[in-house]
């Protein structure tokens, strides 16, 4: 499954068959099975998330699927960001929490207004995407940057697209001379998270803040709010250059990232690749899946700068009617079906089968 730009059409068309879809069922029209009727949901009640708006569109995919076999419940997701979707979880707002970064311990040293006393949550990684660099200069496709480059774009050291930085690695292709516009998340962004963290771990001489959430002040550039809000204003822009999940790169132009001695273009199996080369994070709790990415191998074939979005959840809740809806939602979000639909609909790369059986496995702890 070769992970080009995806059209923004394609996209929207297969959200709205699937929603529809929902819509039918939650009317009580079964969708035709060409066989055996798969049982009748005994489940029932009101289950809300909130987080990541990466993962937005596989958001909308997985609710689709997941109330055509379960019209009785009523799912729903904000995407507010990671950071916010982190808050809205520990503070007991929504049931669920998806974020492009796993709870730190300083969260997890806090309590969860969900979740019964004592007990902790688990972060289970149920999305890749590749994380593109995305730009809109007139004439130019795509690009070849290292990450000492994409740094100094986005600190402000490099600002002419002409600049021997860029020209140097992209031999034949015509840059304007023309201010760059670097455009930033403005909102807490695990996406940012991700981002900054591959540039402080391959750039760090050039990247000195390191990583973080909040774009701060000395980095300037042009912020906006939430993924739609940095391709928005990438496209509407002239000679910006910005960072989304892959999946919403649309017709922008995209930048192959050096690793090693080859420039490796994001896919869903280069993503793939870099989350099997890396390690659990040590000194978790049980059931919970954290993943060190290894934003540094020099592995070929491998895209670096992933981001891995997680499903927030309590091993034990407050509430044992919440703990079987959320139970029930994650079991369809990482099965064959429900990854798959993700895919379709957001270009994020399924899971593997070990994954899979990991997280199954810390589902069985939600009750």
């Amino acid at each position: 499954m070769k992970f080009t730009k995806l059209g923004r059409t394609a996209v929207v068309a297969v959200a709205g068959a699937l929603l529809l879809s929902s819509c039918a069922a939650n009317e009580g029209t079964a969708p035709a099975t060409g066989g055996s009727e798969a049982p009748e949901s005994t489940l029932s009640g009101d289950l809300a998330g909130a987080g990541s708006s990466a993962m937005g569109a596989a958001q909308e995919a997985w609710i689709a699927g997941f109330q055509m076999s379960n019209p009785d419940v009523n799912v729903t997701y904000d995407p507010a960001g990671s950071g916010a979707g982190r808050e809205q979880f520990i503070a007991g707002g929504v049931g669920y929490g998806g974020s492009d970064a796993y709870l730190n311990d300083e969260e997890l040293a806090g309590t969860f207004g969900a979740c019964a006393a004592d007990s902790l949550p688990v972060d289970l990684p149920v999305y890749i995407s590749p994380i593109a660099v995305i730009f809109n200069v007139e004439g130019v496709d795509s690009l070849n940057l290292d990450a000492a480059t994409i740094a100094g774009i986005f600190s402000g050291e490099i600002t002419n697209w002409s600049d021997e930085a860029i020209a140097s690695q992209n031999e034949g292709v015509t840059l304007p001379d023309a201010t760059i516009t670097a455009v930033h998340r403005s909102d807490d962004s695990g996406t940012t998270e991700n981002f900054t963290q591959y540039l402080a771990a391959n750039a760090p001489e050039v990247w000195t803040e390191g990583e973080f959430e909040t774009w701060p002040a000395s980095y300037g550039g042009e912020g906006a709010a939430q993924t739609s809000g940095v391709v928005d204003a990438v496209t509407n822009g002239t000679n910006t250059i910005g960072y989304a999940d892959a999946s919403r790169a649309g017709d922008l132009g995209t930048v192959a990232l050096m690793v090693g001695d080859e420039y490796v273009p994001f896919s869903a199996e280069a993503a793939a690749a870099a989350v099997d080369a890396s390690a659990p994070v040590e000194g978790r709790h049980e059931g919970d899946l954290a993943i060190e990415l290894d934003r540094t191998t020099t592995e070929a074939g491998v895209y670096p700068l992933v981001l891995i979005s997680y499903m927030i959840a309590c091993t034990e809740y407050a509430d044992a009617d919440q703990a079987a809806l959320v139970k029930a939602y994650l079991e369809y979000v990482v099965s064959a079906e429900g990854q798959q639909a993700a895919a379709d609909n957001a270009g994020s790369a399924p899971i593997s089968d070990d994954l899979r059986a990991q997280i199954t496995a810390s589902l069985e702890m939600i009750g």
